[in-house]
């Protein structure tokens, strides 16, 4: 296993539920990682983020790890959700909530 998958393992183990977005929640760089961003802050549930603009490693290989080209990625107990479209979806049709609470619970 590479250095770059067993950083990424790291991160998905740090947290429930983690963002890989360019930027920052408070900051983010791009409008998808911004609205993939607030749909989690509606949601009121914690989340760890890890900005792919600072790590251009992470970055590349997380590509091929989820086998999901674009960003943001959603991950729930280490398991890709989807980006933007999936996830405002399911904020939008109440999904997205009871998930992130069961995992943070």
């Amino acid at each position: 296993m590479s250095e770059v998958i067993e950083r990424i393992e790291q991160q998905l183990n740090s947290h429930p539920v983690v963002l890989f977005m360019k930027g920052s929640p408070d900051f983010p760089m791009c409008g998808f990682s911004g609205q993939v961003a607030q749909a989690l802050k509606n949601c009121g549930v914690e989340f760890g983020y890890v900005n792919i603009l600072e790590d251009q490693e992470v970055r590349e290989e997380l590509k091929a790890y989820s086998n999901w080209p674009t960003y943001p990625q959603l991950y729930v107990n280490g398991e890709l959700v989807g980006g933007c479209d999936i996830v405002v979806q399911m904020y939008e049709s109440g999904e997205l909530k009871p998930m992130l609470e069961q995992a943070a619970a």
